[in-house]
């Protein structure tokens, strides 16, 4: 799980697609980010999270998203993202719609 909170714009967006791309590289089967804190996502934050989504696509991992802000969920929603990448209400939905619920690195 990859955690961003508050607001998550062009001078912290590189953080979070560093810490998206080194979970999908240790493995993941599977990836929630927790963005259940986040008040705030710019396109720097949109793109960040479009390129974790390629990566995974490539690798077959599935990626989630947890989100409760209503300024987060209409920007997801504006650029489509929520039509490319699952989003859940709670990090606990958002890890029980994973297949089999696996989050661990492949061996």
């Amino acid at each position: 799980m990859v955690t961003a909170a508050g607001e998550i714009d062009l001078t912290n967006a590189q953080s979070l697609r560093d810490a998206l791309l080194s979970a999908l590289n240790a493995g993941a089967l599977g990836l929630v980010v927790d963005l259940t804190t986040a008040t705030f996502l710019d396109s720097a934050g949109v793109a960040a999270l479009v390129r974790a989504r390629r990566r995974a696509g490539a690798a077959e991992t599935t990626v989630r998203l947890a989100v409760t802000a209503p300024a987060v969920l209409r920007v997801l929603d504006l650029v489509g993202i929520d039509q490319l990448i699952e989003v859940h209400p709670s990090v606990a939905e958002a890890v029980a719609s994973l297949p089999d619920h696996r989050t661990e690195p492949r061996p």
